[in-house]
């Protein structure tokens, strides 16, 4: 019976020793942050001047695609002579700019192209978005727009705009062949010396070889008036 008795005793002591706060399991994971997400669709309105691929992003307005008047970025200029986006995208990238997205090849007359552009839901207080593409049959113009406020777009809420023509002011309009890299004239694009004015402002248009200059690669198919483009943005959600 001591036996017993010392046995039992000896359990309750194991049992009190124990720790009956087991809680292994795993913390709760964190609620993912929402998203927001924008689909923007670029419409070429010209009869035969192709858009190079949108070039878009969004932003919180601190990092602006150009500024009316002032020098245009590397990465602006080599939009606008040669297309290629990747630079300017980033360069916004550089400045604080939340998601880009370029287009899938060019835009040629009459046609249409989409990019999907995703920003966190606690982002949209002061959401803009900037996008451009070249007018590939030019020296350096392109159409585009620059801190769109999409802030008060609910999901399912659309807007559209007409994009104006820039000239980026870093490529004098020569209308050369040897200058325009579109199918108008096979040339070179990107050129780092600036022989132009130097600052962003609005496209005058192209004079073309049937308006007296004989040496433009141009004919009065590639003239162009403002809206060159259409542009438009839908909530996603």
């Amino acid at each position: 019976m001591k036996a017993h008795y010392a046995l039992i005793g000896l359990t309750a002591l194991m049992l009190a020793g124990c720790d009956d706060d087991d809680d292994n399991s795993p913390a709760p994971n964190p609620e993912p942050r929402a998203t927001a997400e924008f689909t923007v669709t670029i419409s070429n309105l010209t009869a035969a001047q192709p858009l190079s691929p949108l070039a878009a992003y969004l932003h919180d307005g601190s990092a602006s695609g150009w500024s009316f008047g002032q020098a245009a970025s590397v990465g602006l200029e080599q939009l606008a002579e040669a297309g290629n986006g990747s630079e300017w995208l980033a360069m916004a990238k550089s400045q604080g700019a939340y998601y880009s997205a370029s287009g899938d090849g060019i835009v040629g007359p009459g046609a249409s192209d989409s990019v999907t552009l995703t920003v966190y839901a606690d982002q949209l207080s002061d959401i803009k978005l900037t996008g451009a593409g070249m007018l590939v049959n030019t020296n350096d113009a392109f159409a585009g727009i620059n801190n769109l406020d999409l802030s008060g777009l609910a999901v399912g809420d659309s807007l559209t705009i007409n994009l104006p023509v820039y000239d980026a002011g870093t490529e004098g309009n020569s209308e050369l062949a040897a200058t325009i890299p579109g199918p108008a004239g096979g040339g070179a694009g990107f050129d780092a010396m600036r022989d132009d004015v130097d600052y962003v402002a609005r496209h005058p248009g192209v004079v073309g070889n049937q308006d007296g200059y004989g040496e433009s690669a141009l004919d009065g198919t590639h003239k162009f008036d403002a809206p060159v483009a259409r542009l438009s943005v839908i909530r996603q959600q």
